[in-house]
């Protein structure tokens, strides 16, 4: 894992006098896919709207495939963004579209391919993500928390893209319908080859699938590694996190044994 696909060099972030993030590093690299976890209001998902260029960073250095995405003028910009899909946690699919649509959107906007072809694409990725064919035709509003997951994960494919930003995909969603989404992204991203980003505080979600953990903390980065490498660390609170009464899962599969 040496091709760096993603790296943050001494970044800062705040909201007015309140500093969120201050000197963190980070790298991700090509085909991994690495959880990024904290506290509550550590700044998980800030972390992952900096990175996307939705919160303006006041110090440091973010640059995805070799390039500074902040400093692009629109149609760079346009260009990268091609090249990365992303789920946020709710989702956030248009409630007046169908999935079908929904899933449509991005090579609608940008590609000239036809009609026809736009359409055959995106009924490959609604059935890539595990979605029966007929409810391409549904609205958001008719789908149950797991399927609007995966027309969410359907729209996030529909590029092709080389990096997947999630924030927090199974939140909400039941134990086995989240166990079958980990699933799903794992043999996606193993077909594939895409790099996934991926803001949690699933335990399951981190045995499962991820390569490395990075733990938000006092910050920044404050420590990263497998599963079974940050179990071991002594700061108090990645103790509490995988060891503690809720953290038992992280001592019986170690990251990387899938």
């Amino acid at each position: 894992m040496s091709d760096v696909i993603l790296s943050l060099r001494n970044v800062k972030t705040q909201y007015g006098t309140k500093v969120i993030h201050e000197g963190l590093d980070l790298d991700v690299y090509r085909g991994e896919i690495i959880g990024v976890i904290g506290g509550s209001g550590s700044g998980k998902s800030v972390l992952l709207r900096t990175i996307l260029g939705l919160k303006h960073h006041s110090q440091g250095s973010i640059k995805i495939f070799g390039q500074q995405y902040h400093k692009l003028n629109t149609e760079e910009k346009h260009k990268i963004e091609q090249r990365w899909g992303v789920l946020f946690q709710d989702g956030a699919l248009y409630s007046s579209l169908t999935v079908l649509e929904n899933v449509e959107a991005a090579l609608k906007e940008y590609t000239k391919i036809s009609k026809k072809t736009r359409k055959e694409i995106a009924l490959l990725k609604i059935f890539m993500a595990g979605l029966p064919i007929d409810s391409a035709n549904l609205m958001p509003s008719e789908l149950s928390g797991g399927m609007r997951k995966r027309a969410s994960l359907a729209r996030a494919l529909a590029m092709d893209p080389e990096i997947l930003f999630l924030d927090e995909p199974t939140a909400g969603l039941d134990p086995i319908t989240a166990g079958a989404f980990d699933n799903l992204l794992k043999k996606l991203q193993h077909a594939l080859g895409f790099t996934v980003f991926l803001v949690t505080h699933d335990l399951d979600t981190l045995n499962a699938i991820c390569d490395r953990v990075a733990v938000l903390a006092e910050k920044h980065i404050y420590a990263i590694g497998t599963v079974k490498e940050l179990s071991e660390n002594p700061y108090p609170w990645i103790q509490d996190y995988f060891n503690g009464p809720r953290g038992r899962s992280a001592k019986t599969m170690p990251c990387g044994e899938k």
